[in-house]
């Protein structure tokens, strides 16, 4: 599949082919984000609220929840000089492959991997593959979503 680096700008299904690409801003992580998204879910496990819990687990230090590092990047998504008419993300697909640290500064590539008609004849579905790296190219999540996008920008 290969694809095109696409240019800033709004595109709806038919605009798409599968392999094309673009790249979000970067974020970083910090411990302030750790504890807002803690309140705001109930999760405190250890590791993510205590150095010397993370480490006793043999991690350098408080490890971010993966949700939180999957919802930045749909902030990232939502806020990238390339964009989809979508109507609804209707699903994730999603792995986290590496811990994610305190002053971590990520960064998605998403690819457009599949497109589908559906029977309104005015939408369709973009899966898109998101590989989530850190500054120094270190692959730290993985995964897709599903839109639901209109077919044309206007």
């Amino acid at each position: 599949m290969s694809g095109r680096a696409l240019p800033r700008g709004l595109y709806g299904l038919d605009d798409l082919r599968p392999g094309d690409w673009w790249e979000t801003s970067a974020r970083e992580i910090t411990a302030a984000m750790i504890d807002h998204f803690a309140d705001l879910s109930g999760d405190r496990f250890a590791i993510h609220m205590d150095d010397a819990a993370a480490r006793a687990h043999g991690f350098r230090g408080r490890v971010a929840h993966g949700l939180l590092v999957l919802s930045v990047i749909d902030g990232l998504k939502n806020a990238a000089p390339v964009q989809i008419t979508a109507i609804a993300s209707l699903g994730w697909d999603w792995q986290f492959r590496k811990p994610v640290f305190i002053g971590d500064d990520l960064s998605a590539r998403i690819t457009v991997c599949d497109l589908r008609e559906t029977s309104n004849p005015a939408r369709g579905i973009v899966t898109l593959d998101f590989a989530v790296s850190r500054k120094d190219g270190t692959l730290v999540q993985r995964g897709k979503n599903q839109l639901m996008a209109y077919r044309q920008t206007t």
